[in-house]
């Protein structure tokens, strides 16, 4: 009598044709999806959340990315898997995200941990030492790009600022120095924006040196919120 169970050469159980369990299957998808997850989470532990402190965008990257990476493991054909992951991306920043004002710096970063669970997912033809090195670049990449020796970290606030005497360009200075005092940092520049001079207020955008972990969020503001108006 012919068992209904057998095991193919390729190390699969089967069931009346049908796969049970593909052991290289299942061990090549655990392997990339331990990879992937600890490569997204150095970059985003490390790299993403010490300057921003954003648990919101920390829980986003970390399940979308085990999404993207299941998703394009799972699908067959490398055409689909493509344009499945540029058209899941594309789906985040039209419905999730067009309610809020969500900041270049977490946008970027999204755009980049979802490159890199499509390539973890769908790179079945690299060796696992081509796989590594590919994130490895990832990781490199990310950390050139975070460093303060690539370029000056500059930080931006925007202030409803009531001296409006120093507003003019032959007083920039004294008006450096006035919101240096108040502000408690070293202001480098100074942009003067729209100016009420019946409530003796102007809208500013002041440019001064931030710290290291800081992250720059205010520039993403056009105009002070209407409940500080």
């Amino acid at each position: 009598m012919i068992s209904l169970l057998t095991t193919n050469l390729l190390g699969a159980m089967t069931f009346m044709g049908m796969d049970i369990i593909n052991v290289p299957g299942l061990v090549e998808m655990l392997l990339r999806f331990i990879l992937n997850m600890l490569m997204v989470w150095i970059i985003v532990q490390f790299f993403y959340y010490p300057k921003s402190q954003r648990r919101d965008y920390y829980f986003t990257f970390l399940l979308i990315s085990v999404s993207i990476f299941m998703l394009i493991f799972l699908m067959d054909g490398s055409k689909m898997k493509i344009g499945a992951a540029l058209g899941l991306f594309a789906v985040f920043g039209i419905i999730r995200y067009r309610t809020e004002s969500v900041p270049i710096r977490e946008m970027t970063y999204l755009f980049f941990l979802v490159a890199l669970s499509v390539v973890n997912g769908m790179a079945a033809k690299l060796s696992l030492s081509e796989l590594i090195i590919a994130n490895i670049l990832f990781i490199i990449s990310v950390a050139v790009s975070e460093s303060n020796k690539l370029a000056k970290h500059v930080s931006c606030k925007f202030v409803k600022y009531d001296n409006i005497k120093l507003i003019v360009p032959q007083r920039r200075e004294e008006m450096k120095a006035d919101l240096e005092e108040r502000l408690g940092v070293k202001v480098l520049n100074v942009e003067i924006g729209s100016v009420d001079f019946l409530r003796d207020a102007a809208l500013i955008k002041v440019f001064y040196e931030g710290l290291d972990n800081e992250a720059n969020t205010a520039d993403s503001l056009s105009a002070m919120p209407k409940d500080y108006e």
